[in-house]
């Protein structure tokens, strides 16, 4: 009989990896941000963010098109588990795509 021997160490430098490779971004100067249940203004808010707060972005998705303080765009950035906001309203740096498309 033969044992295989799991690698645990292997999994935790990928969650270690994954955890250190996730961003913070800058909310624009002076907005209290509405966090929506999905990429839309047609979804309800779950939740307004304060002003001078950062967000993670775990994934990207295309989704009602907004302007605001970095442009006018149609990707919604995931915060958190069924957070969506603007891109328009994110620091990212970037016109475009910084993260993967949301699943």
């Amino acid at each position: 009989m033969s044992v295989d021997h799991v690698d645990e160490t292997a999994g935790e430098a990928l969650r270690t990896q994954a955890a250190t490779a996730l961003r913070y971004y800058d909310v624009a100067p002076g907005v209290r941000l509405n966090v929506r249940s999905g990429p839309g203004t047609g979804y309800p808010i779950v939740k307004i963010l304060p002003e001078g707060i950062k967000v993670p972005v775990y994934c990207q998705t295309p989704g009602t098109r907004v302007s605001g303080y970095y442009g006018t765009t149609s990707i919604w950035d995931n915060i958190g588990n069924g957070e969506f906001v603007s891109d328009a309203y994110v620091h990212t740096g970037s016109d475009g795509y910084i993260a993967p498309r949301c699943a």
